[in-house]
């Protein structure tokens, strides 16, 4: 890539990129603090209490060991509820550790003559502690803290699968889009901001030594010393700044009538066609209404999306028959399209309030698919055809995909389907592995543009196990009722994207690399709607 295209994309990329960065920040910031609240108090106390040490020391050692993205779904499911309190209470949970930890070795380590002579002149016990313990080791503390900021700067990245924002936004976008530059935009600005937090935190804790008391006044060191102890509160300033403000001079796209809009929550699951539907609805909303659509693109899976849906956190997201069906509902597959739809939209009603618009017109339904020259060689037609050598073959499914009724655990029992392993994969990277030979069967989506340009074979579904996916819009009922409009504006996508006209667009985006913005754009303005 040329530099002055790279200079000219992350130009065109720097007002949400500031934002994401002042967002980043403050989930690291505010989560370090309320660690550092907590961590301290707790050091504090068990070098008072040795009895306590081993199990207090061992629950924080155990939350430490929780993988970060189950525990961010944990306190998902926990809280009922998306975004940036799930992902803070996450981040002080692992902050702990090196916080409490590094308190109680700092305290220990205060010698025990200094402490005698402190009891030799009369100084009480809190006397002891706040006046020469704690000062003592303030550099280990503050070691501590360094080690947990710097932790939270990489592991904060995950937060944006929650919808928490940050840089790991980039890095969701472009997982999903296969999109390299999308992903650098995160990682180095990431990786980036945890050298300069390193950095920061590092020179306030050299501000701390003893020795720095005794550097002579007028020196490099003393006057230094004061710039050591602002640097972080430099970041925090930064931080908050980019996260509480839009500066003029950065975003310039935006007008001053923005802020009286009106604001409609939409959300995208985390893969292509989701990102180009949302983009769909989104720009139809903001040019038939008043509305700004607040967009909340790859939040997540299935579960996530309709949790935040049900719980008022978003007002709508393109959902499908079948997954309403059988990953929500937990309802047997229902093969006529019509009756599905039905079925789905008369029990969202009752069970949820929600309520399903007019699906777009295709069918995305799963495919079992392989590489074409391995269909050729082996006769592989239909799902049935893989049972001779499906304990030889490595599949490569979704998460979703894997657990699923109406996927792989349905599959099996219904094709007495064994296959000899099965990974997990993000849906973009699914289709990278098939292609470069590191799995033979993938769960492809029938209208994905990859199929095609990575030569593969969808198999014939010859049981008919699969459900229909008809996708169609799916809000609250509340929002429906109180803005008709959005429904009614809607309405215009209804029947308007056959199964060919989904695989060439979502093909646009992902072979290509076009924005997902201009090809629906293009799409809306060829249709005549926008």
């Amino acid at each position: 890539m040329r530099l002055d295209a790279l200079f000219g994309y992350i130009v065109e990329r720097l007002p949400e990129l500031w934002l994401r960065t002042g967002e980043h920040l403050m989930l690291t910031g505010c989560s370090t603090l309320a660690a550092m609240s907590i961590g301290i108090p707790v050091g504090i106390l068990l070098s008072r209490t040795t009895w306590l040490r081993g199990p207090v020391m061992g629950v924080i050692g155990i939350l430490q060991t929780i993988p970060s993205l189950a525990m961010l779904v944990f306190l998902l499911a926990l809280l009922n509820k998306i975004g940036v309190l799930p992902a803070l209470i996450a981040l002080t949970l692992y902050a702990l550790l090196p916080i409490a930890r590094n308190t109680l070795t700092g305290l220990e380590e205060v010698s025990a003559e200094v402490m005698e002579a402190a009891e030799g002149i009369g100084m009480k016990e809190y006397q002891q502690l706040m006046m020469v313990r704690i000062p003592l080791a303030a550099p280990v503390i503050v070691a501590g803290i360094r080690t947990a900021a710097v932790v939270g700067v990489g592991i904060a990245t995950l937060s944006a699968f929650i919808g928490a924002g940050g840089l790991g936004q980039f890095i969701n976008r472009g997982l999903a889009l296969a999109n390299t530059k999308l992903i650098l935009l995160g990682a180095v600005p990431a990786a980036l901001l945890a050298l300069v937090v390193d950095f920061s935190i590092g020179a306030f804790e050299w501000g701390l030594r003893p020795e720095r008391k005794r550097d002579k006044k007028g020196s490099a060191q003393s006057f230094m010393r004061p710039l050591a102890f602002m640097l972080p509160v430099t970041l925090i300033l930064i931080g908050s700044v980019a996260y509480f403000t839009k500066p003029g001079w950065i975003f310039k796209s935006e007008t001053r009538f923005e802020t009286s809009r009106r604001i409609i929550r939409l959300a995208t699951k985390n893969f292509t066609e989701q990102l180009i539907l949302g983009e769909m609805m989104a720009q139809l909303i903001e040019a038939k209404t008043d509305f700004k659509v607040q967009r909340r693109f790859n939040l997540g899976g299935t579960m996530i999306c309709h949790g935040a849906l049900v719980n008022g956190e978003i007002d709508l997201y393109a959902e499908y028959t079948g997954t309403g069906l059988t990953a929500i509902l937990k309802h047997p597959v229902i093969a006529d399209p019509e009756k599905a739809l039905d079925h789905v939209t008369k029990v969202y009603h009752e069970r949820f309030n929600l309520q399903w618009l007019k699906p777009f017109g295709f069918n995305n339904t799963y495919a079992i698919t392989v590489r074409a020259a391995d269909a050729e060689k082996y006769k592989w037609n239909t799902i049935s055809d893989l049972q001779a050598l499906a304990q030889g073959l490595r599949a490569g499914f979704t998460a979703e995909f894997a657990e699923r009724p109406d996927g792989y655990p349905g599959l099996r029992q219904t094709y007495n389907l064994q296959f000899g392993e099965v990974r997990d994969f993000d849906p973009s990277l699914m289709y990278e592995a098939i292609a470069k030979g590191e799995v033979d069967v993938i769960c492809a989506f029938a209208t994905d543009g990859r199929i095609a340009s990575y030569h593969l074979k969808p198999l014939k579904d010859d049981r008919q196990f699969f459900p229909p996916y008809h996708a169609a819009p799916v809000i609250r009922e509340d929002i429906l009722k109180k803005y008709p409009e959005i429904g009614d504006v809607l309405e215009l996508l209804g029947g308007i994207i056959d199964d060919a006209t989904m695989q060439q667009l979502n093909f646009e985006v992902d072979a290509k690399k076009r924005q997902t913005a201009k090809v629906v754009t293009e799409f809306l303005h060829a249709k005549e709607i926008l």
